[in-house]
């Protein structure tokens, strides 16, 4: 079965979303005094262009690599998974994340 088309304004929302997710890791890799070329020695990669591509929203970091990535950048793999999910999977956040956070006001 074919897929439907994609919506041209949901389309630019995942664009914008990557864009947003590229910039934080950009400002993550920095903090962290990493060059693109020496994070992507740190997490495996053959070549810096896929730190190159996450960063500018062209990609995403698939979920096996996150934890090396978290690593690498002294971040928290847990937070740092989290963050990205917000970014790439903004539905599953908030049905994940925003519910709970609700339940939790409201209990309070």
């Amino acid at each position: 079965m074919p897929r439907p088309a994609t919506d041209p304004a949901k389309a630019a929302q995942i664009k914008l979303l990557r864009q947003q997710a590229g910039r934080w890791l950009k400002s993550a890799r920095e903090k962290a005094g990493l060059t693109q070329a020496e994070l992507a020695e740190q997490v495996g990669l053959r070549y810096y262009t896929f730190v190159s591509q996450v960063e500018s929203g062209l990609g995403r970091l698939p979920i096996e690599t996150q934890a090396s990535w978290a690593m690498a950048l002294g971040l928290d793999p847990s937070e740092f998974a989290k963050t990205l999910l917000r970014y790439y999977e903004p539905e599953l956040y908030r049905l994940l994340f925003e519910a709970d956070d609700a339940q939790g006001r409201a209990t309070a």
